[in-house]
């Protein structure tokens, strides 16, 4: 308390935490429920964050993280210097813009061909395929995609062989592998992403499409000078999310699809980090990695939330 306030300006100063407090007590059932997840990130989530210093560090799990010896950069540098480095990137970088491409584009045409369809139960039906893989684990998606696409016995293969054509090697070749990759993302992921630009369509004023269609608009120009438009913010901001983990190319189903045959373009930063920091035992080097990964994301979706501001004077941050 500050010499010389007067009563009224205690009180005054007083008033908010009074109020805070009545509301705790008023709400208190309400404010106990946050207990739950704030312990849970506080042990779970951040509390871990203080054992990412072995990736400055020479790690020893008989050290201990405190007691090992510090070693700075050395195993940023490690990686970067190492010979697959170039290999690693490429790939990554590759897999993640070749399913940004593929992926969202497929989950707006999906999304307004629901919109726009006036069937309800095809609609449903439609939805039902669409959202269902994306509830698959991938270990199911690789049965699913050995029963079609196997080299011997793969039901795609048999019908190329009862016309007389010979059977592909779909998940072992190294030109088709990439291919296979990034379809079978969209399959498993496109109904789900739909669902994000099915809600913004429903927030568009149907007056629009009165007015349109009283103009005599066809159903290609309503959707492309008033559906895509509408929506173009939500587009922008799912771009946006997905090039902050443009390293993060998807190691459960490139794990599951990759062999030795097509380590060559199916070897990611993420299987690499597996083989080095699980089978090798190599944490500080795994921890590495995953720090100079999350750097990059931050550092892209900054980059990316300012150009996108420039060209549409909208942001995320």
């Amino acid at each position: 308390m500050r010499l010389g306030m007067s009563a009224q300006e205690t009180n005054v100063l007083n008033a908010p935490k009074k109020d805070l407090w009545k509301n705790i007590k008023r709400h208190f059932s309400v404010y106990a429920l946050l207990i739950i997840p704030v312990v849970y990130y506080a042990i779970l989530k951040y509390g871990p964050i203080v054992n990412g210093q072995i990736a400055f560090k020479d790690f020893e799990p008989v050290d201990g993280v405190w007691g090992s010896v510090w070693v700075g950069f050395k195993n940023f540098s490690t990686f970067i210097h190492s010979f697959y480095f170039g290999e690693l990137m490429r790939n990554t970088i590759l897999y993640s813009l070749a399913k940004l491409c593929i992926s969202v584009p497929l989950s707006i045409i999906l999304s307004v061909a629901l919109y726009e369809c006036t069937h309800n139960a095809l609609r449903r039906i439609v939805q039902t395929l669409a959202y269902l893989p994306h509830f698959l684990s991938w270990v199911i998606m690789y049965g699913i995609l050995l029963i079609l696409f196997a080299k011997g016995d793969g039901l795609v293969n048999q019908v190329r062989e009862s016309f007389g054509l010979s059977s592909i090697d779909f998940l072992t070749n190294t030109k088709v592998f990439p291919v296979m990759v990034v379809l079978s993302d969209a399959w498993k992921e496109m109904g789900w992403a739909a669902i994000i630009f099915i809600a913004a369509l429903m927030g568009i004023d149907p007056s629009l499409f009165e007015a349109a269609m009283v103009e005599g608009a066809s159903a290609v120009q309503r959707v492309w000078y008033i559906t895509i438009p509408s929506i173009k913010p939500v587009i922008v901001t799912v771009v946006l999310l997905k090039l902050g983990t443009v390293l993060d190319a998807g190691f459960n189903q490139m794990f599951m699809l990759y062999s030795p045959a097509v380590y060559r373009v199916a070897d990611i930063i993420d299987t690499w980090v597996y083989r080095q920091g699980l089978l090798e035992f190599q944490f500080a080097l795994a921890t590495a990695v995953g720090i100079f990964k999350g750097v990059i994301g931050m550092i892209l979706v900054m980059v990316s939330n300012k150009v996108v501001k420039k060209l549409t004077e909208s942001s995320l941050l």
